[in-house]
């Protein structure tokens, strides 16, 4: 029976991590039957981050969005009120009188015509 020494650890870690670098590894462990299982599973894996990182995306474009809308919304209803607010009657008149205008309301009942 083989007692382990700390130095055992150190070159077993040397030895895996070359083996790591020449691509030896898995060979080594005696898994190459397993190869195609292996290279499957890494493409699902790759495939599975891949597509978060898409519905990530898109979601953060998504909310973007919804803020140009409310902001856009908000431009929205400014704009309404502003052209409410310069198509009434006393502000038609008012800047009428400001521009010096002679146009103003009828005073005298429409005539109608039969």
């Amino acid at each position: 029976m083989k007692t382990w020494k700390i130095s055992d650890i150190g070159v077993l870690l040397k030895n895996s991590f070359t083996a790591i670098m020449k691509g030896e590894f898995l060979l080594r462990l005696n898994v190459g039957k397993y190869f195609i299982h292996i290279i499957y599973t890494f493409l699902l894996f790759a495939l599975i981050i891949w597509v978060s990182l898409m519905v990530e995306t898109t979601m953060a474009k998504v909310e973007s969005q919804k803020a140009q809308i409310r902001e856009l919304k908000i431009i929205n209803s400014q704009k309404v009120y502003e052209l409410a607010e310069t198509t009434r009657r006393s502000e038609v008149d008012k800047r009428l009188e400001s521009l010096g205008s002679q146009v103003g309301e009828r005073e005298e009942r429409a005539v109608k015509l039969n």
